[in-house]
């Protein structure tokens, strides 16, 4: 079994017994944080309900301070959320919508998560490391993830 499968089942197992989404959210963040070397920073950005086009940091896990507003269409985040798609970006150095957080950070990936059709918030995923997120395996894990927590927020919602 791989990694991300054994993953993906601790993953549902404490979405089956999360009391409420922030917690999930910092489970999620703490585990693939833990287990997954190049994943330096993992966290999650949520649609603010009295700005619905700016995203604010939710639940995290990484060695520096992200950004705690972001609007849509501005930066990776913002181009995933606008957009709601995947974003891989295999160095970030090249990417002009890329607004750092930290300057050691080399890769992200961004996966928005959809309740009812609409983006309610996203998991991002930021590495110190070019092209760690260039395998499907690491884009489909992260995906995965997403789901989980978006099935998780379908029955409680933020």
């Amino acid at each position: 079994m791989s990694m991300h499968t054994k993953l993906l089942q601790e993953i549902e197992t404490l979405a089956a017994a999360a009391p409420n989404a922030e917690t999930l959210m910092q489970r999620v963040s703490d585990r693939i944080h833990a287990v997954m070397a190049r994943y330096n920073w993992v966290g999650f950005y949520l649609v603010d309900k009295a700005e619905p086009r700016v995203l604010v940091l939710g639940p995290f896990v990484g060695s520096f301070s992200p950004l705690t507003r972001i609007p849509f269409e501005q930066g990776l985040c913002g181009a995933a959320a606008a957009g709601g798609k995947t974003l891989v970006v295999n160095s970030v150095a090249g990417d002009h919508r890329y607004i750092a957080g930290s300057e050691m950070v080399k890769s992200e990936i961004v996966v928005p998560i959809f309740v009812a059709g609409k983006v309610v918030a996203e998991i991002d995923v930021e590495s110190y490391f070019t092209d760690s997120f260039s395998s499907e395996a690491d884009r489909n894990f992260v995906e995965a993830c997403a789901g989980i927590v978006a099935k998780y927020l379908e029955k409680h919602p933020l």
